[in-house]
């Protein structure tokens, strides 16, 4: 499966025939640095996979996107590529891995609302994915940057299941033993306060704030505070519109609508027309605001509440995008002031730290589409690799496999193996 952040089925993106396929290595959260450290640290595995995708799909060309600012790693990449692969450096701006972006960024072809990149005759797939594709075997480990108040930043890889807290450890530790953690990234992450939670499939990354830091009490945020706030303090600036990567790529997403409309009381079908293609960035929450709103979560709670009948019927492709795009997209400097992540160690290095947890819980639904089933039972001895969770046939997901040699212990909706 797809080990990126919506946990999107490999086999799925992969069953189709384009004539592009574009390695998303854009990695364009704050302090998150595994995509890098992976193409760094495991070029053979790398791409090996690449070109086991690019033969599945057909592809004419491969496509590496990574940041320029990043002159070592290009030059190193482009000396492995193979004829039919190049290297695109990107500029160092929030959200340049959305796949909408990136698609144009690199190829200059809009995928229009509700669309996707087979629209436009390309394919999308991260760097660990197709790692993962290139070892040829079920995916049993993460690869993980843990950053912020630690004292040995660091990316690593660990079975999946592992708990935070040994990962945490793995990197000598919290600087603050209260702090709080941000799973995923500081722009769409969450945060947890339950450092017994596991790695999954999608974990980015970690990163450890103090509980004061402006970013944990933003996240901390009741849902109610949010839905409050929001319907007393917009002044309707526009600035969560005019900055939105997908309004400049001139699709129908306007923030500020979402919000009056909010504000006013008027029916979530009939606010939905400007929130149903929000990409989910929070650009607008954590960037642009300038009254510390949260027009991304509005968004959302819109989209979910909205009739999901035809929700991208009648909308047509995009011929080009806002005349202005190029100038108001948003660097990546000005945001990590924003964010308050200024003066953190932002080098987290690829090691080879061995993390032996105890024991491992793991999710039978960590991908797009329905939760695995599971095919073990309590007492039922494994073997990393077994399959624990297969999917019913004819639906979408992945299937779930043991992530260390032991004892299953419990089964629900994750199944806990308690190591031999």
């Amino acid at each position: 499966m797809g080990c990126g952040g919506a946990g999107f089925p490999a086999s799925v993106k992969l069953s189709g025939h384009v004539d592009t396929l574009i390695v998303n290595a854009a990695e364009c959260e704050p302090l998150i640095h595994k995509d890098k450290e992976l193409l760094a640290g495991r070029p053979d595995e790398f791409f090996s996979g690449l070109a086991e995708a690019m033969k599945r799909v057909a592809a004419r060309r491969g496509i590496i996107a990574l940041k320029k600012k990043y002159a070592d790693l290009i030059a190193a990449v482009a000396k492995r590529c193979p004829a039919e692969v190049t290297v695109f450096a990107l500029d160092d701006v929030y959200p340049a891995g959305d796949e909408f972006v990136l698609v144009y960024e690199v190829l200059g072809r809009i995928i229009g609302p509700g669309g996707l990149p087979k629209d436009v005759d390309a394919v999308v797939q991260n760097v660990e994915t197709l790692i993962n594709i290139g070892r040829g075997r079920p995916v049993t480990r993460k690869t993980l940057t843990v950053a912020g108040l630690v004292h040995k930043p660091l990316t690593l890889e660990v079975p999946i299941g592992t708990p935070f807290k040994d990962v945490i450890a793995a990197a000598g530790g919290a600087v603050d033993p209260d702090s709080g953690v941000l799973v995923g990234g500081a722009m769409m992450g969450r945060l947890t306060n339950d450092l017994s939670e596991p790695v999954t499939k999608t974990t980015a990354g970690l990163i450890v704030l103090s509980k004061d830091h402006p970013l944990i009490r933003r996240y901390d945020r009741s849902p109610q505070a949010v839905r409050r706030i929001a319907r007393a303090a917009c002044d309707q600036c526009t600035f969560c519109t005019e900055l939105c990567p997908r309004y400049l790529l001139n699709h129908p997403v306007e923030p500020h609508r979402v919000m009056r409309s909010f504000g006013l009381g008027i029916s979530v079908d009939g606010a939905a027309r400007y929130a149903r293609y929000c990409s989910g960035c929070r650009l607008c929450s954590l960037g642009t605001c300038p009254e510390g709103l949260d027009p991304s979560e509005i968004c959302g709670i819109i989209k979910k509440g909205a009739d999901k009948g035809g929700s991208s019927q009648g909308v047509s492709p995009v011929p080009k995008p806002h005349p202005l795009r190029f100038a108001r997209r948003m660097p990546m400097s000005r945001l990590v002031r924003k964010l308050g992540l200024e003066g953190l160690d932002d080098h987290a290095p690829l090691r080879d730290v061995r993390v032996t947890p105890r024991r491992v819980l793991i999710p039978l639904r960590q991908h797009a589409g329905v939760a695995a089933e599971p095919v073990v039972r309590v007492g039922q001895s494994v073997k990393e690799g077994d399959c624990i969770g297969d999917i019913p046939k004819g639906k979408l997901g992945a299937p779930v496999h043991a992530s260390i040699d032991g004892r299953v212990v419990s089964v629900a909706d994750a199944v806990g193996i308690e190591a031999a």
